[in-house]
Protein backbone atom coordinates (compact mmCIF):
# COMPACT_ATOMS: atom_id res chain seq x y z
CA UNK A 1 0.00 0.00 0.00
CA UNK A 2 1.25 3.18 -1.04
CA UNK A 3 1.02 6.45 2.03
CA UNK A 4 2.53 9.78 2.00
CA UNK A 5 5.47 9.65 3.81
CA UNK A 6 5.63 12.63 6.79
CA UNK A 7 9.30 13.96 7.16
CA UNK A 8 10.96 14.66 10.49
CA UNK A 9 12.25 17.83 11.16
CA UNK A 10 15.58 16.41 11.39
CA UNK A 11 16.33 14.27 8.13
CA UNK A 12 14.05 16.03 5.82
CA UNK A 13 16.52 15.96 3.59
CA UNK A 14 17.17 12.72 3.51
CA UNK A 15 13.71 11.52 1.84
CA UNK A 16 13.35 15.57 0.36
CA UNK A 17 13.73 16.72 -3.92
CA UNK A 18 16.63 18.92 -4.27
CA UNK A 19 16.15 21.69 -7.55
CA UNK A 20 18.68 23.76 -8.44
CA UNK A 21 18.44 26.92 -9.84
CA UNK A 22 20.33 29.10 -11.30
CA UNK A 23 19.17 32.36 -10.74
CA UNK A 24 20.09 34.52 -13.70
CA UNK A 25 18.12 32.10 -15.66
CA UNK A 26 14.87 31.43 -13.94
CA UNK A 27 12.64 34.43 -14.53
CA UNK A 28 13.30 37.96 -15.43
CA UNK A 29 10.76 39.88 -13.35
CA UNK A 30 11.85 43.34 -14.09
CA UNK A 31 13.00 43.66 -18.22
CA UNK A 32 16.70 43.82 -17.81
CA UNK A 33 17.10 39.93 -19.66
CA UNK A 34 18.87 38.52 -16.54
CA UNK A 35 16.76 36.34 -13.88
CA UNK A 36 16.12 37.61 -10.52
CA UNK A 37 14.97 36.69 -6.82
CA UNK A 38 11.07 38.13 -8.01
CA UNK A 39 11.31 36.03 -10.39
CA UNK A 40 11.71 32.83 -8.31
CA UNK A 41 8.98 34.22 -6.46
CA UNK A 42 6.72 34.22 -8.88
CA UNK A 43 7.67 30.67 -10.17
CA UNK A 44 7.27 28.81 -6.85
CA UNK A 45 3.87 27.76 -7.71
CA UNK A 46 5.48 26.04 -10.43
CA UNK A 47 8.08 23.98 -8.37
CA UNK A 48 5.10 22.82 -5.77
CA UNK A 49 3.53 21.47 -8.49
CA UNK A 50 6.31 19.59 -9.91
CA UNK A 51 6.45 18.16 -6.19
CA UNK A 52 10.16 19.39 -5.38
CA UNK A 53 11.39 20.09 -1.53
CA UNK A 54 14.07 21.78 -1.51
CA UNK A 55 15.20 25.12 -3.86
CA UNK A 56 18.91 25.74 -3.98
CA UNK A 57 20.29 28.43 -5.32
CA UNK A 58 23.19 29.65 -7.05
CA UNK A 59 24.86 32.61 -5.57
CA UNK A 60 22.96 35.57 -5.72
CA UNK A 61 25.31 37.83 -3.87
CA UNK A 62 26.98 41.09 -4.44
CA UNK A 63 30.02 39.78 -7.55
CA UNK A 64 31.82 41.99 -10.25
CA UNK A 65 30.50 38.72 -11.95
CA UNK A 66 33.58 37.93 -13.46
CA UNK A 67 32.37 34.13 -12.93
CA UNK A 68 28.87 35.18 -12.90
CA UNK A 69 28.61 34.88 -9.07
CA UNK A 70 31.34 32.48 -7.79
CA UNK A 71 33.69 35.91 -7.16
CA UNK A 72 32.04 37.46 -4.12
CA UNK A 73 32.68 41.42 -3.00
CA UNK A 74 30.51 40.67 0.17
CA UNK A 75 29.30 37.40 1.64
CA UNK A 76 26.49 39.34 3.31
CA UNK A 77 24.37 40.76 0.84
CA UNK A 78 22.28 40.30 -2.28
CA UNK A 79 23.52 41.57 -5.49
CA UNK A 80 21.26 44.58 -7.12
CA UNK A 81 20.95 42.55 -10.44
CA UNK A 82 18.96 39.89 -8.63
CA UNK A 83 16.81 42.48 -6.11
CA UNK A 84 17.23 43.52 -2.72
CA UNK A 85 17.77 41.97 0.69
CA UNK A 86 13.93 42.43 1.26
CA UNK A 87 12.86 40.19 -1.31
CA UNK A 88 15.41 37.63 -0.40
CA UNK A 89 13.26 37.88 3.00
CA UNK A 90 9.94 37.73 0.91
CA UNK A 91 11.65 34.91 -1.29
CA UNK A 92 12.67 32.57 2.60
CA UNK A 93 8.71 33.59 3.79
CA UNK A 94 7.77 32.54 0.38
CA UNK A 95 8.97 29.27 0.61
CA UNK A 96 8.53 28.21 3.97
CA UNK A 97 4.56 28.92 3.77
CA UNK A 98 4.26 26.55 1.20
CA UNK A 99 7.06 23.97 2.75
CA UNK A 100 10.10 24.35 0.72
CA UNK A 101 13.40 24.79 1.71
CA UNK A 102 16.10 27.38 0.62
CA UNK A 103 19.28 26.54 0.18
CA UNK A 104 22.06 29.13 -0.32
CA UNK A 105 25.38 28.29 -2.29
CA UNK A 106 28.34 29.14 -0.06
CA UNK A 107 31.50 29.60 -1.78
CA UNK A 108 34.50 30.08 1.23
CA UNK A 109 37.45 28.64 -0.74
CA UNK A 110 37.84 32.36 -2.33
CA UNK A 111 36.53 35.93 -3.04
CA UNK A 112 36.48 38.71 -5.47
CA UNK A 113 39.25 40.73 -5.77
CA UNK A 114 37.13 43.10 -4.67
CA UNK A 115 36.32 42.18 -1.54
CA UNK A 116 37.38 44.21 1.21
CA UNK A 117 39.64 41.52 2.46
CA UNK A 118 41.88 41.01 -0.30
CA UNK A 119 41.81 44.59 -1.20
CA UNK A 120 43.39 45.12 2.55
CA UNK A 121 45.04 42.05 2.21
CA UNK A 122 47.10 43.37 -1.47
CA UNK A 123 47.52 46.41 0.21
CA UNK A 124 50.72 45.36 2.49
CA UNK A 125 52.83 42.94 3.35
CA UNK A 126 52.35 44.44 7.26
CA UNK A 127 47.90 45.01 6.47
CA UNK A 128 46.57 42.56 9.16
CA UNK A 129 44.47 40.35 6.60
CA UNK A 130 47.61 39.94 4.72
CA UNK A 131 47.46 36.28 5.92
CA UNK A 132 44.10 35.61 4.93
CA UNK A 133 45.10 35.08 1.44
CA UNK A 134 47.80 32.73 0.13
CA UNK A 135 50.89 34.84 -0.72
CA UNK A 136 54.12 33.66 -1.79
CA UNK A 137 57.25 34.97 -2.62
CA UNK A 138 58.37 34.53 -6.55
CA UNK A 139 60.87 31.64 -7.68
CA UNK A 140 64.26 31.90 -8.01
CA UNK A 141 63.98 33.30 -11.79
CA UNK A 142 61.18 35.80 -10.64
CA UNK A 143 58.33 33.47 -12.19
CA UNK A 144 55.37 31.59 -10.28
CA UNK A 145 56.18 30.33 -6.68
CA UNK A 146 55.25 26.51 -8.40
CA UNK A 147 53.77 24.52 -11.18
CA UNK A 148 49.94 25.04 -9.70
CA UNK A 149 47.23 25.46 -12.65
CA UNK A 150 44.58 27.51 -12.70
CA UNK A 151 41.45 25.36 -13.37
CA UNK A 152 40.51 28.34 -15.87
CA UNK A 153 43.92 28.10 -17.72
CA UNK A 154 47.33 28.92 -17.05
CA UNK A 155 49.26 29.46 -13.63
CA UNK A 156 47.27 29.85 -10.71
CA UNK A 157 49.73 32.49 -9.21
CA UNK A 158 49.03 35.96 -10.11
CA UNK A 159 51.52 38.52 -9.32
CA UNK A 160 50.89 41.78 -7.54
CA UNK A 161 53.67 44.28 -8.27
CA UNK A 162 52.90 46.55 -5.52
CA UNK A 163 54.05 43.68 -2.82
CA UNK A 164 55.98 42.03 -5.40
CA UNK A 165 54.83 38.65 -4.31
CA UNK A 166 52.04 36.36 -6.21
CA UNK A 167 48.73 35.53 -4.83
CA UNK A 168 46.88 31.93 -5.44
CA UNK A 169 44.30 31.65 -7.40
CA UNK A 170 42.21 28.11 -8.29
CA UNK A 171 40.31 29.78 -10.68
CA UNK A 172 40.56 33.07 -12.15
CA UNK A 173 42.84 35.76 -11.41
CA UNK A 174 39.68 37.83 -10.01
CA UNK A 175 38.95 34.75 -7.64
CA UNK A 176 42.12 35.25 -5.24
CA UNK A 177 41.59 31.96 -2.88
CA UNK A 178 41.32 32.14 1.22
CA UNK A 179 43.74 30.86 3.40
CA UNK A 180 42.04 28.11 5.32
CA UNK A 181 44.82 27.53 7.45
CA UNK A 182 44.17 31.07 8.79
CA UNK A 183 41.65 30.55 12.00
CA UNK A 184 40.65 33.71 11.36
CA UNK A 185 39.30 32.92 8.05
CA UNK A 186 37.28 29.98 9.37
CA UNK A 187 35.80 32.65 12.04
CA UNK A 188 35.09 34.71 8.99
CA UNK A 189 33.29 32.67 7.10
CA UNK A 190 31.75 30.83 10.14
CA UNK A 191 29.97 34.58 10.93
CA UNK A 192 28.67 34.78 7.66
CA UNK A 193 27.16 30.81 8.09
CA UNK A 194 24.93 32.27 10.63
CA UNK A 195 24.13 35.61 9.37
CA UNK A 196 22.19 33.12 7.06
CA UNK A 197 21.00 30.50 8.95
CA UNK A 198 19.59 32.90 11.19
CA UNK A 199 17.84 34.29 8.35
CA UNK A 200 16.31 31.52 7.81
CA UNK A 201 18.05 29.63 5.60
CA UNK A 202 18.08 25.78 5.70
CA UNK A 203 21.35 24.90 4.74
CA UNK A 204 24.05 25.45 2.31
CA UNK A 205 25.74 23.87 -0.96
CA UNK A 206 29.54 24.27 -0.74
CA UNK A 207 31.28 25.13 -3.54
CA UNK A 208 34.81 22.91 -4.44
CA UNK A 209 35.00 22.47 -0.99
CA UNK A 210 37.37 19.37 -1.61
CA UNK A 211 39.67 22.82 -2.57
CA UNK A 212 39.80 24.35 0.61
CA UNK A 213 43.05 23.50 2.19
CA UNK A 214 46.43 23.27 0.31
CA UNK A 215 49.90 22.08 0.89
CA UNK A 216 51.37 23.49 3.47
CA UNK A 217 54.87 23.06 1.69
CA UNK A 218 53.75 24.64 -1.31
CA UNK A 219 55.09 21.48 -3.13
CA UNK A 220 55.12 21.04 -7.03
CA UNK A 221 52.05 19.03 -8.28
CA UNK A 222 53.08 15.62 -10.44
CA UNK A 223 52.55 15.90 -13.87
CA UNK A 224 49.78 13.88 -15.44
CA UNK A 225 51.69 10.72 -17.80
CA UNK A 226 47.84 10.65 -19.18
CA UNK A 227 47.50 13.86 -20.52
CA UNK A 228 46.90 14.43 -24.15
CA UNK A 229 46.86 17.48 -26.32
CA UNK A 230 43.23 18.54 -26.51
CA UNK A 231 42.65 18.44 -23.05
CA UNK A 232 42.16 21.52 -20.41
CA UNK A 233 45.71 22.53 -19.55
CA UNK A 234 44.82 22.20 -15.89
CA UNK A 235 45.23 18.23 -16.73
CA UNK A 236 48.39 18.24 -17.11
CA UNK A 237 49.39 17.70 -13.75
CA UNK A 238 47.54 16.05 -10.80
CA UNK A 239 46.41 17.95 -8.22
CA UNK A 240 47.51 16.06 -5.42
CA UNK A 241 49.03 18.98 -3.56
CA UNK A 242 46.00 21.74 -4.18
CA UNK A 243 42.83 19.37 -3.76
CA UNK A 244 41.77 16.51 -0.78
CA UNK A 245 44.19 17.90 1.85
CA UNK A 246 44.16 15.99 5.05
CA UNK A 247 43.08 18.93 6.89
CA UNK A 248 40.51 19.35 5.06
CA UNK A 249 38.45 17.38 6.79
CA UNK A 250 38.78 19.55 10.27
CA UNK A 251 37.53 22.60 8.48
CA UNK A 252 34.44 21.02 7.29
CA UNK A 253 33.55 19.45 10.85
CA UNK A 254 33.83 22.63 12.02
CA UNK A 255 31.27 24.14 9.55
CA UNK A 256 29.45 20.91 10.45
CA UNK A 257 29.37 22.19 13.79
CA UNK A 258 28.07 25.68 12.98
CA UNK A 259 25.35 24.40 10.90
CA UNK A 260 24.77 21.84 14.11
CA UNK A 261 23.94 24.99 16.17
CA UNK A 262 20.38 25.62 14.66
CA UNK A 263 17.58 22.64 14.05
CA UNK A 264 16.98 20.85 11.00
CA UNK A 265 19.62 22.11 8.47
CA UNK A 266 21.93 20.82 6.01
CA UNK A 267 25.81 21.00 4.51
CA UNK A 268 26.12 19.89 1.28
CA UNK A 269 29.88 19.95 -0.48
CA UNK A 270 30.31 19.87 -3.94
CA UNK A 271 33.16 17.49 -4.51
CA UNK A 272 34.40 15.63 -7.77
CA UNK A 273 36.72 13.02 -6.58
CA UNK A 274 36.79 8.96 -6.59
CA UNK A 275 33.87 7.38 -4.59
CA UNK A 276 36.97 5.89 -2.46
CA UNK A 277 37.88 9.74 -1.13
CA UNK A 278 34.65 11.18 -1.91
CA UNK A 279 32.99 9.30 0.97
CA UNK A 280 35.57 10.39 3.40
CA UNK A 281 34.03 13.82 3.21
CA UNK A 282 31.30 12.59 5.59
CA UNK A 283 33.34 13.05 8.04
CA UNK A 284 34.29 10.82 10.82
CA UNK A 285 31.41 9.40 12.57
CA UNK A 286 29.47 11.34 9.93
CA UNK A 287 30.55 14.87 11.31
CA UNK A 288 31.38 16.28 8.02
CA UNK A 289 28.94 17.28 5.25
CA UNK A 290 25.61 15.52 5.05
CA UNK A 291 25.17 14.86 1.52
CA UNK A 292 29.07 15.17 -0.17
CA UNK A 293 27.88 15.35 -3.98
CA UNK A 294 27.58 12.16 -6.22
CA UNK A 295 28.28 13.47 -9.47
CA UNK A 296 29.28 9.89 -11.15
CA UNK A 297 26.60 9.75 -13.52
CA UNK A 298 27.65 13.08 -14.90
CA UNK A 299 30.31 11.74 -16.54
CA UNK A 300 29.47 8.14 -17.00
CA UNK A 301 29.34 6.35 -20.09
CA UNK A 302 25.25 5.66 -20.80
CA UNK A 303 24.90 1.77 -20.52
CA UNK A 304 23.71 -0.34 -18.18
CA UNK A 305 27.02 -2.12 -17.33
CA UNK A 306 28.88 0.84 -16.36
CA UNK A 307 25.77 2.46 -14.21
CA UNK A 308 25.41 -0.64 -12.84
CA UNK A 309 28.86 -0.76 -11.80
CA UNK A 310 29.13 2.47 -10.55
CA UNK A 311 25.63 2.10 -8.09
CA UNK A 312 27.56 -0.87 -6.83
CA UNK A 313 30.52 0.92 -5.96
CA UNK A 314 29.15 3.51 -4.59
CA UNK A 315 26.99 1.76 -2.06
CA UNK A 316 30.09 -0.42 -0.86
CA UNK A 317 31.77 3.04 -0.30
CA UNK A 318 29.34 4.63 1.96
CA UNK A 319 30.25 4.37 5.07
CA UNK A 320 27.51 2.81 8.04
CA UNK A 321 24.57 5.13 7.81
CA UNK A 322 25.56 7.54 5.59
CA UNK A 323 22.42 9.05 3.26
CA UNK A 324 23.22 8.80 -0.70
CA UNK A 325 22.86 11.09 -3.33
CA UNK A 326 22.69 11.23 -6.83
CA UNK A 327 22.91 14.18 -9.21
CA UNK A 328 22.09 14.28 -13.44
CA UNK A 329 22.18 17.81 -14.26
CA UNK A 330 24.26 21.02 -12.65
CA UNK A 331 25.66 24.92 -13.97
CA UNK A 332 28.76 23.09 -15.12
CA UNK A 333 28.29 20.14 -17.25
CA UNK A 334 26.68 19.45 -20.19
CA UNK A 335 22.70 18.99 -20.32
CA UNK A 336 21.80 15.16 -19.68
CA UNK A 337 19.16 15.28 -22.51
CA UNK A 338 22.16 16.35 -24.89
CA UNK A 339 24.53 13.37 -22.46
CA UNK A 340 21.95 10.61 -22.85
CA UNK A 341 20.06 11.68 -26.10
CA UNK A 342 16.41 12.44 -26.29
CA UNK A 343 15.33 8.90 -26.65
CA UNK A 344 16.92 8.13 -23.18
CA UNK A 345 15.61 10.91 -20.94
CA UNK A 346 12.83 9.36 -19.60
CA UNK A 347 15.14 6.59 -18.85
CA UNK A 348 17.63 8.77 -17.24
CA UNK A 349 14.87 10.45 -15.26
CA UNK A 350 13.50 6.96 -13.91
CA UNK A 351 17.22 6.16 -12.76
CA UNK A 352 17.35 9.66 -10.90
CA UNK A 353 13.99 9.71 -8.96
CA UNK A 354 14.36 5.77 -8.03
CA UNK A 355 18.03 4.74 -7.03
CA UNK A 356 18.82 4.56 -3.14
CA UNK A 357 19.08 8.37 -1.46
CA UNK A 358 18.51 12.18 -2.11
CA UNK A 359 18.16 13.73 -5.55
CA UNK A 360 19.16 16.95 -7.17
CA UNK A 361 17.25 17.63 -10.74
CA UNK A 362 18.86 21.01 -12.45
CA UNK A 363 16.13 23.60 -13.55
CA UNK A 364 15.10 22.54 -17.13
CA UNK A 365 15.93 19.18 -17.33
CA UNK A 366 12.66 18.02 -16.28
CA UNK A 367 11.07 19.76 -19.44
CA UNK A 368 14.40 17.79 -21.42
CA UNK A 369 16.38 21.17 -22.64
CA UNK A 370 19.71 20.51 -24.31
CA UNK A 371 22.72 22.18 -24.32
CA UNK A 372 22.45 25.10 -26.46
CA UNK A 373 25.13 25.88 -29.56
CA UNK A 374 26.59 29.06 -28.39
CA UNK A 375 28.01 31.24 -31.21
CA UNK A 376 31.46 32.94 -30.56
CA UNK A 377 30.31 36.28 -29.88
CA UNK A 378 27.98 35.10 -27.42
CA UNK A 379 29.75 33.70 -25.35
CA UNK A 380 30.29 34.87 -21.94
CA UNK A 381 31.48 31.80 -19.50
CA UNK A 382 35.15 32.77 -18.66
CA UNK A 383 36.27 29.34 -18.80
CA UNK A 384 35.47 29.03 -22.24
CA UNK A 385 37.03 32.80 -23.18
CA UNK A 386 40.40 31.31 -21.70
CA UNK A 387 40.65 27.86 -23.28
CA UNK A 388 38.27 28.13 -26.50
CA UNK A 389 37.54 25.73 -28.64
CA UNK A 390 37.70 21.70 -26.75
CA UNK A 391 34.18 22.02 -25.28
CA UNK A 392 34.42 23.21 -21.61
CA UNK A 393 31.84 25.83 -22.00
CA UNK A 394 29.20 26.14 -20.04
CA UNK A 395 27.27 28.66 -21.31
CA UNK A 396 25.17 25.79 -22.90
CA UNK A 397 23.86 24.42 -19.99
CA UNK A 398 23.04 27.94 -18.39
CA UNK A 399 20.20 29.41 -21.29
CA UNK A 400 16.73 30.76 -19.90
CA UNK A 401 13.88 28.58 -18.42
CA UNK A 402 11.49 27.79 -20.94
CA UNK A 403 8.52 28.43 -19.85
CA UNK A 404 5.88 29.36 -23.33
CA UNK A 405 6.44 30.10 -26.59
CA UNK A 406 5.71 33.38 -26.74
CA UNK A 407 8.90 35.81 -27.23
CA UNK A 408 12.36 34.98 -25.44
CA UNK A 409 10.40 31.76 -24.10
CA UNK A 410 8.33 34.05 -21.07
CA UNK A 411 11.41 33.95 -19.33
CA UNK A 412 11.88 37.94 -19.90
CA UNK A 413 10.29 40.37 -21.86
CA UNK A 414 13.61 41.75 -23.93
CA UNK A 415 16.40 39.56 -25.26
CA UNK A 416 18.13 37.27 -22.36
CA UNK A 417 21.78 37.10 -21.20
CA UNK A 418 21.77 34.51 -23.13
CA UNK A 419 20.31 32.77 -26.47
CA UNK A 420 17.43 30.46 -26.41
CA UNK A 421 17.02 27.23 -28.53
CA UNK A 422 15.48 27.36 -32.16
CA UNK A 423 12.92 24.86 -30.49
CA UNK A 424 11.75 26.45 -27.44
CA UNK A 425 8.46 27.30 -28.95
CA UNK A 426 7.30 23.80 -29.18
CA UNK A 427 9.95 22.50 -26.24
CA UNK A 428 8.15 24.29 -22.98
CA UNK A 429 7.15 24.38 -20.05
CA UNK A 430 3.39 25.09 -21.06
CA UNK A 431 3.09 22.47 -24.12
CA UNK A 432 4.56 19.60 -22.13
CA UNK A 433 2.56 20.53 -19.24
CA UNK A 434 -0.47 19.86 -21.52
CA UNK A 435 0.78 16.34 -22.87
CA UNK A 436 0.21 14.01 -20.45
CA UNK A 437 3.03 11.78 -22.03
CA UNK A 438 5.58 14.57 -22.37
CA UNK A 439 8.99 14.09 -19.81
CA UNK A 440 7.41 16.96 -17.76
CA UNK A 441 4.39 14.81 -17.31
CA UNK A 442 6.58 11.71 -16.93
CA UNK A 443 9.00 13.61 -14.01
CA UNK A 444 5.81 15.18 -11.88
CA UNK A 445 4.71 11.10 -11.99
CA UNK A 446 8.03 9.87 -10.86
CA UNK A 447 8.03 12.80 -7.88
CA UNK A 448 4.48 11.92 -7.07
CA UNK A 449 5.10 8.13 -6.76
CA UNK A 450 7.98 8.46 -5.39
CA UNK A 451 6.70 10.37 -2.39
CA UNK A 452 3.84 7.83 -2.16
CA UNK A 453 5.85 4.83 -1.72
CA UNK A 454 7.82 3.73 1.40
CA UNK A 455 10.53 1.20 -0.28
CA UNK A 456 11.65 4.38 -2.91
CA UNK A 457 11.84 6.53 -0.10
CA UNK A 458 13.82 4.63 2.19
CA UNK A 459 14.26 1.08 1.03
CA UNK A 460 17.25 -0.45 0.13
CA UNK A 461 19.38 -0.69 -3.34
CA UNK A 462 18.99 -4.57 -3.96
CA UNK A 463 20.88 -5.20 -7.44
CA UNK A 464 19.47 -7.96 -9.97
CA UNK A 465 21.22 -9.77 -12.21
CA UNK A 466 20.95 -8.47 -15.79
CA UNK A 467 22.61 -8.57 -19.31
CA UNK A 468 23.27 -6.12 -22.25
CA UNK A 469 20.90 -3.02 -22.17
CA UNK A 470 19.10 -3.97 -19.41
CA UNK A 471 19.59 -2.15 -15.70
CA UNK A 472 17.45 -4.05 -13.55
CA UNK A 473 16.79 -3.70 -9.45
CA UNK A 474 14.56 -3.68 -6.18
CA UNK A 475 14.20 -1.33 -3.86
CA UNK A 476 13.36 -3.35 -0.81
CA UNK A 477 11.01 -1.57 1.80
CA UNK A 478 9.98 -3.41 5.44
CA UNK A 479 6.42 -4.65 4.05
CA UNK A 480 6.87 -4.31 0.20
CA UNK A 481 9.40 -3.63 -2.54
CA UNK A 482 9.53 -2.42 -6.12
CA UNK A 483 11.07 -3.44 -8.90
CA UNK A 484 12.82 -0.72 -11.32
CA UNK A 485 14.14 -1.97 -14.86
CA UNK A 486 15.29 0.06 -17.26
CA UNK A 487 16.04 -0.62 -21.39
CA UNK A 488 19.11 1.94 -21.87
CA UNK A 489 19.07 0.55 -25.71
CA UNK A 490 16.85 1.38 -28.26
CA UNK A 491 16.00 -2.30 -29.48
CA UNK A 492 12.96 -3.83 -27.37
CA UNK A 493 13.72 -6.72 -24.45
CA UNK A 494 11.65 -9.50 -22.54
CA UNK A 495 12.12 -10.01 -19.11
CA UNK A 496 11.09 -13.33 -17.49
CA UNK A 497 9.35 -12.31 -14.43
CA UNK A 498 10.29 -15.64 -12.32
CA UNK A 499 13.67 -14.91 -13.16
CA UNK A 500 14.01 -11.64 -11.01
CA UNK A 501 11.16 -11.44 -8.73
CA UNK A 502 8.39 -9.76 -11.03
CA UNK A 503 5.15 -9.62 -10.05
CA UNK A 504 2.10 -7.72 -9.55
CA UNK A 505 1.35 -4.51 -12.31
CA UNK A 506 3.57 -1.70 -13.86
CA UNK A 507 2.87 1.74 -11.28
CA UNK A 508 4.93 3.43 -14.01
CA UNK A 509 6.50 3.34 -17.70
CA UNK A 510 8.71 6.01 -19.15
CA UNK A 511 6.07 6.15 -21.38
CA UNK A 512 3.03 7.03 -19.40
CA UNK A 513 0.98 4.53 -21.29
CA UNK A 514 1.02 1.09 -19.05
CA UNK A 515 -0.18 1.95 -15.48
CA UNK A 516 -2.12 -0.52 -13.74
CA UNK A 517 -1.22 -3.02 -16.44
CA UNK A 518 -0.59 -6.74 -15.14
CA UNK A 519 2.55 -8.55 -15.33
CA UNK A 520 2.18 -12.78 -16.66
CA UNK A 521 5.40 -14.11 -16.88
CA UNK A 522 7.20 -11.93 -19.32
CA UNK A 523 7.82 -8.15 -19.15
CA UNK A 524 8.16 -6.92 -22.67
CA UNK A 525 9.63 -3.25 -22.57
CA UNK A 526 9.89 -1.13 -25.66
CA UNK A 527 13.08 0.22 -26.97
CA UNK A 528 14.29 3.00 -24.50
CA UNK A 529 11.81 2.42 -21.69
CA UNK A 530 11.85 1.72 -18.24
CA UNK A 531 9.47 0.87 -15.67
CA UNK A 532 8.50 0.73 -11.92
CA UNK A 533 6.76 -3.09 -11.70
CA UNK A 534 4.72 -3.70 -7.84
CA UNK A 535 2.80 -6.07 -6.39
CA UNK A 536 -1.24 -4.86 -6.46
CA UNK A 537 0.11 -1.45 -5.39
CA UNK A 538 -2.48 1.65 -6.20
CA UNK A 539 -1.22 4.89 -7.88
CA UNK A 540 -3.20 7.28 -6.56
Amino acid sequence: MICDMKQSDETWWRHGIFYQVYPRSFQDSNADGVGDIAGIIDRLPYLLELGIDAVWLSPIFPSPMADFGYDISDYTGVDPLFGTMENFDALISAAHTNGLKLILDLVPNHTSDRHPWFIASRSSRDDRKRDWYIWREPAADGGPPNNWMSEFGGSAWAYDAATRQYYYHAFLAQQPDLNWRNPEVRQATHDVMRFWLRKGVDGFRVDVIWHLIKDEQFRDNPANPDFREGQPPHWKVLPLRTTDQPEVHDAIAEMRRVIDEFDARVLIGEIYLPFDRLVTYYGKDLTGAHLPFNFALLSAPWNARAIEKIIADYEAALPVGAWPNWVLGNHDRPRVASRVGAAQAGVAAMLLLTLRGTPTLYYGDEIGMHQVAIAPDQVRDPFEKNVPGIGMGRDGCRTPMQWNATPYAGFSTVAPWLPLPDDFAQDNVVNLDADKRSILSLYKALIDLRRKSPPLMSGTYVPIVAQGDLLIYRRQGDAEAVVIALNMGAEPVSIASETIGLGGEILLSSFLDRQGEKIHGVLDLRGNEAAIIGAGVQVG
